[in-house]
């Protein structure tokens, strides 16, 4: 729950930054794509989530 919403807020973020600077271009739709399918409640949604809970799991685990 905490990670679903920190990955909104962040991805939403990150939106209006983009939005804001550079405009809208093909790697700012996918991180605005993403932010849709977080807040929009579809089919396809849990497994959006479910990959980003694992990249950062993934992410959690690196030792430097």
């Amino acid at each position: 729950m905490i990670l679903s919403i920190s990955g909104v807020v962040l991805l939403g973020i990150i939106a209006f930054l983009f939005f804001k600077k550079d405009g809208l271009k093909a790697s700012h739709a996918l991180v605005c794509s993403l932010f849709g399918f977080y807040l929009a409640g579809t089919a396809i949604a849990p497994s959006i989530t479910a990959g980003g809970a694992s990249l950062a799991s993934m992410l959690g685990g690196i030792k430097f």
